[in-house]
C-alpha cells in the first residue's frame, strides 16, 4: 500500500464506563492510525472493547461512559476534547457516519424509507426540495434498491432483512461523511445476503472515497474487503497488519486463537476449536498480557508485564512477548502453521 495520509489518528485512549457503583475500564490505552481510502477491520470476541472504542469517534458513548485520556485526533482537532452536542453534530453523519448492525433499530417504522433517506441529504449535503429527490433516488439505486421510484413511498416493514440494511447504508452514504464505520453489518443476515452487503460496500467505498472501518467477530468475512486488520482484545488493539500479514502470519497468540476458530480450518471428524476460558474482568487491573491466562502458549513474563508493540514488518506489529528476541521459540497451532505455508507458497509462487 502506497504511502497514504493519515485521516485519524487515536494515541492511548483510555475509555471508563461507571457501573453500579464501580469503575470499569472499557478501552486500555488503544492507539490506532487510520489511512485515508482505506478499508480496515477491527476484529475480536463480543465484549472486546470494538464497538465503543468506534463509537467515541462519534460522541455516541453512553451517558456513564467517558474518554479518561488520550486522544483522536481527525481534521487538525481532539475529538476526546469535545463535551457538548453541538460540537458533535459538526461531526456525526456529516463527516462520520455510521452503519449499526440492526437495520430495525436504525429506522423510523412511522416513516417512508425515501423521507429518511431525504432528512440525511437535506440536514448534511445543503441540497433542497426536487434536487435533493432525485439524490435519494440516485443514492437507492447505488445501494441496489430496484425501482427506486415505488421504494421511496415504502416503510421499513415492506423491506425484507436485506433490503433494510441497504437502506440504512443509503442514510449514512446520504451524509456524505469521509469516514464509514460499520458495526457487525452483516451479523443479522443470512450468508448469500452477507457476501451482497459486503460487495455493495466496497463498491460504495470506491465510489464515494470513502474510508472504511468493519466491526466483526467474524475473520473470515473481512478476508475479502479489508485492506488492514486490526486485532482487539479486553479493550486494546494487540495486533495490527495488512489483511494478509495478519491473516496467514499472525503473531499473537490470541490472533491464532481466533484464526483457529474459523469454521474453514476444522479437520473433518474432529471438534471445532474453541478458545478456554473467558475474557478478563475489566472492573479489575489487568496485569502482564490480558490473554495471558487462556493462553496455553503463555511465557511467565506475560503474567507480570504488559507486551509493548514488536514490529514484524514496516506494516506489521503485534503486542506479544513471543516476538521479543529474547523469547524461546514458541510454534503457533499446527492450522496456524498451515496458513503460513500456503503463504509462502503463494508469496513466492
Amino acid at each position: 500500500m502506497e504511502e497514504k495520509d493519515i485521516i485519524l489518528s487515536v494515541k492511548d485512549l483510555v475509555i471508563k464506563f461507571r457501573l453500579r457503583g464501580d469503575v470499569l475500564t472499557a478501552i486500555r490505552e488503544a492507539s490506532l492510525d487510520l489511512y485515508e481510502g482505506e478499508s480496515l477491520a477491527i476484529v475480536g470476541e463480543s465484549g472486546s472493547g470494538k464497538s465503543v472504542f468506534t463509537k467515541s469517534f462519534m460522541g455516541l458513548l453512553d451517558g456513564n461512559g467517558w474518554i479518561d485520556s488520550g486522544s483522536i485526533i481527525f481534521d487538525g482537532e481532539d475529538l476526546s476534547k469535545y463535551k457538548t452536542e453541538k460540537q458533535w453534530l459538526k461531526i456525526r453523519g456529516e463527516k462520520i457516519a455510521m452503519v449499526f448492525q440492526d437495520p430495525m433499530t436504525s429506522l423510523n417504522p412511522l416513516k417512508s424509507i425515501g423521507k429518511q433517506v431525504l432528512e440525511a441529504i437535506e440536514l448534511h449535503q445543503d441540497i433542497k426540495g426536487e434536487n435533493a429527490r432525485k439524490k435519494v433516488i440516485e443514492i437507492l439505486e447505488d445501494v441496489g434498491i430496484h425501482e427506486p421510484e415505488k421504494r421511496y413511498k415504502q416503510f421499513p416493514h415492506e423491506f425484507s432483512g436485506g433490503m433494510r440494511q441497504r437502506v440504512v447504508i443509503a442514510i449514512a452514504i446520504a451524509c456524505n461523511p469521509k469516514i464509514l464505520i460499520c458495526d457487525e453489518p452483516t451479523t443479522a443476515l443470512d450468508v448469500t445476503i452477507q457476501a451482497q452487503i459486503l460487495d455493495l460496500l466496497k463498491a460504495l467505498q470506491e465510489k464515494y472515497n470513502l474510508t472504511t472501518i468493519y466491526i466483526t467477530h467474524d475473520l473470515g468475512v473481512v478476508a475479502n474487503v479489508a485492506d488492514r486488520i486490526a486485532v482487539m482484545y479486553a479493550g486494546d488493539i494487540i495486533e495490527i497488519g495488512k489483511c494478509e500479514e495478519v491473516f496467514y502470519n499472525g503473531q499473537h497468540p490470541y490472533t491464532w486463537a481466533l484464526l483457529s476458530s474459523l469454521p474453514q480450518l476444522g479437520v473433518k471428524g474432529e471438534d471445532l476449536f474453541s478458545i478456554k476460558g473467558t475474557p478478563p474482568n475489566l472492573f479489575y487491573d489487568i496485569k502482564g498480557d490480558a490473554f495471558a491466562p487462556r493462553n496455553p502458549r503463555a511465557l511467565k513474563i506475560d503474567f507480570v508485564e504488559r507486551p509493548p508493540y514488536f514490529s514484524v514488518s514496516p506494516t506489521h506489529k503485534a503486542k506479544t512477548w513471543l516476538l521479543d528476541p529474547r523469547s524461546p521459540k514458541v510454534e503457533p497451532p499446527e492450522s496456524i502453521q498451515v496458513l503460513r505455508q500456503q503463504w509462502e507458497v503463494e508469496s513466492n509462487g
